[in-house]
């Protein structure tokens, strides 16, 4: 399941294909659509709309990133029973131990990346819930073990998740060198056409530096892709931008407060 498929299924499509799975529940390549289908369709279509309420509208967009993250969770559940199809008792055991948890199966890059984007992008918009917050490390494990087995993944799309996990204060793991290095990667792998890598960037490292020179500049280039240089992912590079210009929008209000939290956490 590519990202930019993943973005592109229907609220009904998916409700379709939980139908299927309740007739046909080890079925893998569903759950795994099932995963990827709700984390994208909640980021794209209900998250991005909760950013663009944030300035005038917090209570909304408060109920927005509440839903969001009933989708991801949702999302998350079809990847556990994915994953646990290789290793029964699986999601008891990252919670408990994440470093070890995995084991020594073998897994699909595209299962541990989704299972890892449901899990963190829920923790984003749940930072109000410490017991989703605390499983944090998980997220961390799940990305470091798919960078592992394929860092091309999806043109780099590993490397962007790092940008914005090692984009994060050091007291939960981050570090922005690293960060910076993650996305020069991921600039590398997809040809400089990943207009996420550039918000990604923007949002998780440039904003909390409050570095505004390269703020502008880093969204004023995914703004200059052209979405249909890389039909696989123009819808996904289209949501980007659309997320490049709340930001732009924000941006007084983003440095005006030195040292404001990312709006990509």
């Amino acid at each position: 399941e590519s990202v930019g498929t993943a973005i592109q299924l229907s609220a009904f499509s998916l409700k379709t294909i939980e139908g299927l799975l309740q007739t046909s529940p080890r079925h893998k390549g569903m759950l795994l659509t099932a995963c990827s289908g709700f984390t994208s369709y909640a980021n794209a279509f209900v998250q991005l709309d909760a950013e663009a309420l944030e300035s005038t509208d917090y209570e909304a967009s408060e109920r927005l990133k509440a839903r969001a993250r009933r989708i991801y969770l949702r999302g998350r559940e079809y990847c556990k029973r994915r994953v646990e199809l290789k290793r029964p008792g699986l999601r008891a055991a990252l919670s408990a131990d994440p470093a070890t948890a995995l084991g020594a199966a073998k897994y699909e890059v595209k299962e541990l990346y989704w299972l890892g984007a449901s899990w963190g992008s829920a923790i984003a918009v749940g930072v109000d819930q410490p017991d989703l917050v605390a499983d944090f490390p998980v997220v961390r494990t799940l990305m470091e073990k798919a960078l592992a087995i394929d860092e091309d993944y999806a043109d780099g799309a590993i490397h962007e998740v790092f940008i914005t996990l090692d984009g994060m204060s050091p007291t939960m793991g981050g570090d922005a060198a690293r960060a910076r290095k993650h996305f020069e990667r991921a600039v590398e792998l997809s040809k400089g056409k990943s207009a996420s890598a550039y918000v990604a960037m923007a949002a998780s490292v440039a904003q909390p530096a409050q570095n505004r020179e390269e703020f502008d500049q880093l969204l004023e280039k995914a703004l200059a892709i052209n979405p249909d240089d890389v039909p696989d992912i123009r819808l996904a590079t289209i949501i980007a931008q659309q997320r490049a210009r709340i930001l732009q929008a924000r941006v007084d209000e983003l440095f005006t407060a030195a040292g404001a939290p990312s709006p990509a956490a």
